[in-house]
């Protein structure tokens, strides 16, 4: 081949590289904003999304890409991380298991689709305009933070009836969730003639303050309002729970699977893996306005036996009976 030849084929071979690379399909981004750590709610609620993905047939990193954006209980880079992700049009935002992220995914764009997790009732929180037809770009899960909290004080109390001071702690940055504890709290303790005290914390340091502080106005128990990064702290809870000798009622399974007294609240993996759903579905081109709110059907109380006994606690067989898990 003469030189003039090869130099003309070389030169049309790099004219059609670009074109080949435009020519390759750019998949679909999804954007999974949790409030928690990534050092183990990936393993938890990371995996039951991709299952949720996986049943409508997706496949992360084969024909759709998931970023992971983990707050470690930080909700003020909400808004700037919304306005990147607005920004670089990702094809949908999952926010489960975070009222503050739906917030604000729903303020930060009225066009991008947001499948969401949230305890309140996301027609009051401006999400949706009904549970059957959700109208905007917004659906998702309700998974009743309000409703399950007094249950939970009630088996609390058959668990540990001699308590009568119960310490509550809840996490002002996470505004959405804290508030209908607290709002619900003193009257659910009082009809059962308990006593309350409300502590804040929103950092692993105030975790610890709170500990302090409630053995030093001799709390008799502790109540641990539901909240995405208190779950990411949960060794931090059962531990000091441990060291303190107080009995915890936390509102996820996961806290009591390394060491917590007991916990009673909805299946929070499972919502996690419905809203893997139905970002499928909206990646095959669903709308969310017709993908009614699905509500959270499947609870869970869950009691650690080795803890109650390490308490001293004598748990009533009838109490023991009605638990779904009994961990030894």
């Amino acid at each position: 081949m003469k030189r003039r030849q090869f130099i003309t084929l070389l030169g049309g071979v790099a004219a059609a590289w670009p074109l080949a690379a435009r020519a390759q399909p750019k998949l679909p981004t999804v954007a999974f904003v949790n409030g928690g750590s990534s050092d183990d709610s990936d393993r938890v609620y990371g995996v039951a999304f991709r299952k949720g993905l996986g049943e409508s047939g997706y496949v992360d990193g084969q024909n759709v890409i998931v970023e992971y954006h983990w707050l470690e209980g930080q909700y003020d880079r909400l808004p700037s991380l919304m306005a990147d992700l607005v920004r670089r049009h990702v094809s949908v935002i999952a926010t489960p298991g975070s009222n503050p992220a739906a917030l604000a995914a729903k303020a930060a764009t009225a066009t991008i689709p947001i499948v969401f997790g949230v305890g309140d009732d996301p027609v009051k929180l401006g999400l949706v305009a009904s549970f059957s037809r959700p109208g905007g770009n917004a659906t998702g899960i309700n998974f009743f933070v309000q409703e399950i909290t007094a249950k939970r004080l009630g088996l609390f109390h058959e668990l540990v009836p001699k308590a009568v001071r119960i310490a509550v702690v809840v996490n002002p940055a996470n505004a959405t969730s804290a508030e209908p504890v607290l709002q619900v709290m003193p009257e659910a303790a009082h009809a059962i003639g308990l006593q309350t005290q409300m502590y804040n914390a929103s950092t692993s340091h105030e975790i610890e303050a709170t500990f302090d502080a409630l053995a030093r106005d001799h709390a008799d128990a502790l109540f641990v309002a539901a909240d995405s990064f208190f779950g990411s702290r949960r060794v931090q809870f059962a531990t000091l729970a441990s060291h303190h000798a107080i009995p915890a009622a936390y509102g996820n399974r996961a806290f009591v699977e390394v060491g917590g007294l007991m916990s009673y609240a909805t299946d929070v993996v499972d919502m996690d893996r419905q809203a893997g759903i139905y970002v499928g579905r909206i990646l095959n081109g669903e709308q969310p306005a017709n993908l009614p709110v699905l509500q959270s059907t499947k609870f869970e109380f869950v009691i650690n036996l080795q803890t109650a006994r390490t308490l001293g606690i004598d748990i009533p067989a009838t109490l023991l009976a009605r638990a779904d898990e009994v961990i030894e």
